[in-house]
Order: structure tokens, then sequence, then C-alpha cells
């Protein structure tokens, strides 16, 4: 026998986006239960949630005041960019500061969830410390996150040392005195290798299989996104960002990266999600970290790589990314999942069909994920609670989620590189204003403020 909750919304995650989408939930009367499987909020940042892939010394390539939530404010004495302990910090105040902390229930994790057979409501099948328990919800909102689930390529052969997922790295405290080899020169790896290299490693390796565009976290003193924000709102014909963006990058590091060993990108400039590391240069001019091709067979102590050599080597670290399509806990025909590698939902967290599951965060930006997160649970709840008290105001809405728009459309004119990666991508400027303007739309006073904590 199901518990009944059809009063209340199921929010699945305690990270980012299920916070700000149970914050605007209860703004706007709808109650919630947050379900968190760690013991504090914070999803992938906190160093304790299983599959957090964070670790002490990691911090934010957006800066700050595209990262924060609309209507909450870093703190000024904060980092420009945030580092783990700072992103738990604000995270938390959040979560105190609009009273939805008491409505988190810590150490639960979600089995299943299922529609009702004939009904609208959703069953969700829960695993608390005191066992499971089924409860019957007015709807639910998926809020997990979608870097959790770990990608790692097999390689053929045996290795002898220590192989571990950039996900499972915690500090170089594994790799002291070791040689070591990353896997993968995306943001996380470059950084991992830059660790490595400056603190434990006896020698580092960066193997990259294809090239990358490096950017510096500042360019002529100011954060690196404040002029990227500048120059995608300018709408500037995108050969024209090309034709200035190339040398500009190249002014504000350490010059051409294939002067470092690195391949040459054989994308266009904006066609990649952003690797950002304003050291890895200077590190690779030093000979601190060498740089390898791809690797193609493990043989015991050493690695052999696409160009023929081999080094010997103590641990590798998979800097390779995520699954981008897990829900482990619901079955693809609830979300409007025909034949593509992703769901077909409108702007990435409406469904087209039902009127009470959303899927808040799932999407990829080059920066500032958090208050995107926030504008889609704006919609969400005033599209709720307008639907109660006047049903003709979001009817157009309602019409537009049941063509979604998602994907390929939302990429702002960027043609990204075809990977997994970039199945979420969206040109985040485009987007974002999109998300604001249909919340101010949407825009109604809530029935009562939600009371700071």
């Amino acid at each position: 026998m199901s518990a009944t909750h059809i009063d209340r919304y199921c929010v699945i995650g305690a990270g980012a986006a299920g916070l700000t989408a149970a914050k605007n939930l209860l703004e706007y009367g709808i109650p919630v239960d947050v379900i968190e499987r760690a013991s504090d909020v914070g999803g992938t940042w906190n160093l304790d949630c299983p599959t957090s892939a964070a670790y002490p010394s990691i911090h934010l390539i957006t800066s700050k005041p595209f990262i924060r939530y609309t209507d909450f404010p870093i703190p000024d004495e904060y980092p420009t960019y945030l580092g783990q302990r700072h992103i738990m910090s604000y995270l938390r105040a959040y979560a105190d500061h609009f009273g939805v902390r008491a409505h988190i229930e810590f150490d639960s994790s979600v089995e299943s969830v299922h529609r009702v057979d004939g009904g609208p409501e959703w069953i969700v099948r829960i695993l608390t410390p005191e066992g499971v328990s089924e409860r019957r919800y007015g709807g639910v909102v998926i809020a997990n996150g979608h870097n959790w689930s770990p990608r790692q390529p097999h390689l053929p052969g045996v290795f002898d040392g220590l192989s571990m997922h950039s996900a499972e790295y915690r500090g170089p405290e594994a790799l002291r005195g070791k040689r070591v080899l990353v896997i993968g020169a995306g943001t996380s790896g470059c950084d991992i290798a830059v660790e490595s290299c400056q603190t434990a490693a006896a020698e580092t390796f960066l193997s990259v299989r294809r090239g990358n565009y490096i950017w510096p976290k500042y360019m002529f003193g100011l954060p690196t996104d404040a002029y990227y924000e500048l120059i995608l709102k300018s709408r500037m014909p995108r050969p024209l960002v090309r034709a200035f963006g190339k040398p500009l990058l190249r002014m504000n590091s350490a010059g051409n990266p294939a002067r470092y060993g690195l391949p040459r990108p054989r994308h266009k400039l904006l066609e990649e999600h952003f690797v950002m590391n304003s050291t890895l240069l200077y590190h690779l001019g030093h000979g601190e970290i060498g740089v390898k091709p791809e690797p193609t067979r493990l043989c015991g102590d050493r690695v052999r790589f696409a160009d023929g050599s081999t080094e010997k080597i103590d641990v590798i670290v998979y800097a390779t990314g995520y699954r981008q399509a897990e829900f482990p806990f619901i079955d693809r025909k609830y979300l409007n999942w025909t034949d593509g590698p992703i769901p077909e939902l409108h702007l990435h967290a409406f469904h087209p069909e039902y009127d009470n599951l959303f899927v808040i965060g799932y999407f990829q930006t080059s920066t500032g994920t958090w208050p995107i997160m926030d504008y889609q649970s704006q919609i969400m709840a005033r599209y709720l609670y307008l639907r109660r008290i006047d049903p003709q105001r979001v009817a157009r809405f309602r019409q537009a989620k049941a063509n979604p728009i998602h994907g390929a459309k939302l990429n702002g004119g960027i043609d990204f590189y075809r990977s997994e990666r970039h199945w979420l991508q969206v040109e985040h400027v485009s987007y974002r204003e999109r998300l604001r303007k249909l919340a101010a739309q949407l825009a109604v006073d809530p029935p009562s403020a939600v009371q700071p904590g």
C-alpha cells in the first residue's frame, strides 16, 4: 500500500538543481519532499556524496557574477572562482535561507518512479534508513544531475597499477611518487594533470586524443567569461568572433598550444565545451607534463600509445567524462524518449504531455549553470501555480511545450563538435535569455513568500 502524498512534489536530489527547484515550488505554495542520498546538500560538490565528482582543490570555471542564483548573491569576500568549500558554503546558505533544508530527507535514495495506472500521480519507491517505502506523489522533479555516471573506455590488455576515473579522484595523495597518466584533456583532466605535476607525481603524462583550445581563467585582468558573455550578447557574426578570438586567446595565454606538443584542434573556435586552465601550458613548457597520444594497449606496468611509444605507468586517471543519458530509476517511456540519444523535452526541462513531471538541470553549457536552473524552476513553479488560478494564462506555454524545442535548436547557431558530451550542449546566453523571458511572462505574485530559515 502506497502512502499518499498527492498534495506534494517529490524532488529527486538536493544538489544545485534540486535546491532551486524546491525553493521555487515552496515559494508558490507547492509542498515538496526532497530525496537526497547523502547526509548534506550539494550533490556532486559534496565530497561525501556517493556520486560526487569533486575533490578539495577543485574550482569552478565560472566566475561569481555568472554562477549565482538569481536572488541570492555570493558574498563579496568569496574568491572570483569558487572552490569546493565555498561552493558548499553557498549552497548550504541558500538551502537554509529559503527554508529548504527542513524539507530534505537525507540518507535516502529513489529506487523507482512509475506513473499510476489510469491516473496522473506517480508512485515513488524510496530507500530510507528505516527501510523501503512507496509513496504516491502529485508530481516529480528529476534533479539528480547528469555528470555522475563515469564513462570509461575499454583498453585491451592488463594494467598492474592503480586505475581510477576522475570522479573517484580526491586529491594528489594517491599519486605521490608515482608515474601518472591522465587520459583526457578536458578541464578536469588538465586540472588533475597540473595538480599531479605540482604536488605529487614523479612524472606526469597527459594523453590527448584530439586538440582543444585552452582558455585562461583571466583575460586582461578580468574573468574570461565576462568577455565571452559580452561577445555572445553582441550577436557578432561567428566568423568575425573566430577571426578576433584566436589571436586574442593566444595573446592572453602562453601562445599556440601546438608549440607545447598538443594536437591542433580539428573543430572551430566555440564549437567545443570550454577547457579552462591558466597553468597547463606553463607546466608543459617547463617539461613537467609530457604529452602522449591516445593509449592503445595496457601492458602490465606499461602503456602503449597510438604512436607506438610506451611508458612505464603506476597510476592511470581516466578523465573521460560521463554518460549523458542515465535515468536508472525511471523508464524511458515516461520521458518522451524516442529514437534519439536524449529525451525530447521542451527546453530540456518540460515534458510535452505530462504537467507534473519536470527535469531540472539537464543541460550542458560553457558557463553559468545555476542561474539557468533557477529560471527553469521559476517557470515550473509559476506554471503549476497559474494552472490552478488562471489556466488561460498558461495555455500558450502548454501548447509550446507540446511541440518541444530541444537539441540542436538551442545551439545559438553554433555547430557543436559531434560527441556525447555535447548531446545536452546549449549556447547559454540565448538559452538563458529565452528562459528569463518565459519566466517573466509567467510572473505572478506568490501566495506567500518563502520565509528565510
